[in-house]
């Protein structure tokens, strides 16, 4: 796996007993989410890529339509590695209403906020339980902050509700909110 050169500034020392026990807890808190995304994410193996799995999965029909519509099914079904968060039909449903058919009708702008949720490279949640926080940069080419709060991880505000869903190239984790990147990206 490769990961940022940048990330491993942010690992921390572990000699701390409290720490060690909560990043142990979270870890199996987030395989835990990952294992009742079954009803999300239909049983995949790793043989899919990270379009498939996402059709399968029949909660991120959404999803699926703008990466349609912006031209990256291609990309995101390409060899990889990448790290996608994933928001579901639910996610899209919190965005004000309109927004949706706005950007179907937008590739470009709609490619650039789908790019901000795709990392290249696999990243895995224990990588980022372990960090506590990273600032990885996107496809789009902005950062993301992504920190560990309590028992869960989010994404620029978005939480995590499963993670390290496989797939033949790469990673899905499941996002309860769409991530809109910062102006001018």
């Amino acid at each position: 796996m490769t990961l940022d050169k940048g990330w491993t500034n942010y690992l921390p020392s572990v000699s701390d007993m409290n720490h060690a026990k909560k990043t142990l807890l979270m870890i199996a808190g987030l395989f835990v989410a990952a294992k009742s995304a079954g009803a999300q994410m239909a049983q995949n193996d790793g043989e899919k890529n990270i379009v498939e799995v996402a059709v399968a999965a029949g909660t991120f029909n959404t999803l699926v339509a703008a990466v349609k519509a912006a031209g990256l099914a291609d990309a995101l079904s390409g060899s990889g590695p990448f790290t996608v968060f994933a928001p579901t039909d639910a996610a899209f449903a919190k965005l004000p209403a309109g927004t949706v058919d706005a950007l179907l009708k937008d590739p470009t702008k709609l490619a650039a906020i789908l790019k901000y949720h795709v990392l290249s490279g696999k990243v895995m949640a224990s990588d980022v339980i372990s960090a506590r926080s990273v600032k990885p940069t996107t496809l789009n080419g902005a950062k993301l902050d992504i920190k560990v709060k309590g028992d869960k991880v989010h994404v620029n505000g978005a939480t995590v509700i499963a993670a390290d869903v496989a797939a033949s190239n790469g990673v899905i984790h499941v996002i309860d909110s769409v991530l809109l990147p910062p102006a001018g990206k």
